[in-house]
């Protein structure tokens, strides 16, 4: 009764992980897709919970509730600025709790091998839940091959957990300020990597062929090494990509531990994650024309040789001389960056909107697949906004009607609106599909100052004739203009 329970329960949340990724893909679903989501877990939980094998239940019971409570304490507190480290802290989670599972597996694989070594019929036929699984597997003539396989399933599981671990570690730190957000690599940059991945594969052969823990620790410190080392060498203007790969790196974490727990559910959500956060990255990666190998790799996000000269200067404006732009203007297109969402004005975006809409102006937003410090973060902003979503559209939808457009008005972006990206052979970001707003009758762009921004490059879009800079606090700046949009 608890397996067919169990295996039922299981198969209905797979299936609401399903439908919620499913939804996540478009702005009128998500919401409803959330609530897939939430249902779909809360019911693996629970079956967990009841389904064979299950105990402890008081230090089970009080998990969820410390974790619960920690949880709900988090998201009542992050803002929306902050949401791309805190993926990234959530992904370390998942890599970390991997490596503690595999760390668990071999444990039990020693102790049990412990016990058939000394004939301990007594301790054997008392073992329950996931020990029972593991000494099953022991009996090597009804299951030939499966503990072997084990040993695999556990070496891979710690290996991607560890790397995941520490690369979000340093990914969290670059989003949050916290680590220099430059790419930055020690001596010896790929071959280190190299050399640490070829360790990693020599202590697998002497794992399997009964090395014991010793080689799996060793492997363990190797793979904290290359998580570390990889996202160190990617610089923070593509920390984008990397958040979607590690959010790829941690579902094949989860997956792998999925085998070793002969846990379906684990394996498939796993896989699920895996697999869209790999496709993401891939979708990443073509909008800013990086390789996906080069991701993988890391080491991305530097220049390769001086980097163009700008010249001229930038010229102010005030919000008067906006205003009088935009009553003039019939058509806007509005660019929101992660300076909007530091400055949270997308509610005076919305109400901007609103009032230049009233008038007859026809006013879309354009979207850069990068743009914020997260895919999907500007989407989501708006949307909290209350902005309809059938004027919010992507850069390859929009992009060839900014010839046509009279005012374009960029919110605090920098490298998805940079001339250099197309002028630059030696721009760190040369040959990434950017917004071609420069191509707008004119251009304001709200910004605090004059400095390059989070990741350090020079853009030439402020410079440009028909670019004026409207300096100051993105909302601050915002609701000047709207009493002055008559």
């Amino acid at each position: 009764m608890e397996y067919g329970f169990t295996t039922a329960a299981y198969v209905v949340a797979a299936v609401l992980f399903i439908l919620s990724l499913g939804g996540l893909s478009g702005q009128e679903s998500a919401k409803r897709a959330v609530w897939y989501g939430i249902v779909g877990m809360a019911l693996a939980v629970l079956a967990t919970l009841y389904g064979p094998g299950a105990g402890n239940w008081l230090i089970s019971v009080a998990m969820i509730v410390v974790g619960g409570a920690i949880g709900w304490v988090v998201a009542q507190r992050v803002q929306m600025t902050e949401m791309p480290q805190l993926v990234a802290a959530m992904h370390s989670l998942v890599g970390l709790a991997a490596v503690f599972i595999g760390y668990n597996t071999e444990f039990e694989m020693a102790r049990i091998a412990g016990m058939f070594a000394s004939a301990d019929a007594d301790g054997l036929n008392a073992l329950g839940g996931f020990a029972a699984k593991v000494a099953a597997k022991f009996a090597t003539d009804a299951h030939p091959g499966e503990l072997t396989i084990l040993r695999i399933e556990t070496f891979l599981g710690v290996f991607i957990g560890a790397v995941t671990f520490t690369g979000s570690v340093i990914a969290y730190g670059k989003l949050a300020g916290k680590v220099d957000g430059k790419a930055k690599k020690l001596p010896g940059g790929h071959v280190l990597n190299a050399g640490a991945a070829l360790l990693s594969l020599v202590l697998l052969v002497m794992y399997f062929n009964g090395a014991g823990t010793w080689a799996l620790a060793v492997m363990t410190l190797a793979a904290f090494f290359i998580g570390y080392h990889l996202i160190m060498g990617i610089g923070g203007a593509d920390m984008p990509v990397v958040v979607s790969m590690l959010n790829s790196y941690s579902g094949w974490a989860a997956a792998a531990i999925g085998f070793s727990l002969s846990n379906d559910l684990l394996i498939v959500v796993g896989a699920l994650v895996g697999s869209s956060g790999a496709i993401l990255s891939y979708i990443m990666c073509k909008a800013m024309n990086r390789s996906f190998i080069s991701v993988i790799l890391g080491g991305f996000g530097g220049t390769t040789g001086p980097a163009m000269e700008v010249t001229g200067e930038q010229i102010a404006i005030d919000a008067e001389g906006v205003a009088a732009a935009l009553n003039d203007a019939e058509s806007v297109i509005i660019i929101p960056g992660y300076g909007m969402a530091v400055a949270q004005a997308q509610q005076s975006v919305s109400e901007l909107t609103r009032k230049l809409r009233a008038k007859g102006k026809e006013v879309r937003f354009a979207i850069h697949p990068v743009a914020g410090r997260l895919p999907g973060h500007m989407n989501v902003l708006l949307a909290e906004a209350k902005v309809p979503y059938d004027i919010v559209l992507e850069m390859d939808e929009i992009n060839e009607d900014f010839p046509n457009t009279d005012v374009a008005i960029v919110i605090g972006s920098n490298d998805i609106v940079n001339p250099a990206a197309q002028e630059d052979p030696n721009s760190p970001i040369a040959g990434m599909p950017v917004l071609e707003c420069w191509k707008a009758k004119q251009v304001f762009v709200s910004k605090r100052g004059q400095g390059t921004g989070y990741s350090g490059i020079e853009n030439p879009l402020f410079y440009k004739d028909n670019t004026r800079m409207f300096y100051g606090d993105a909302k601050k700046s915002i609701d000047a203009l709207l009493p002055l949009i008559d």
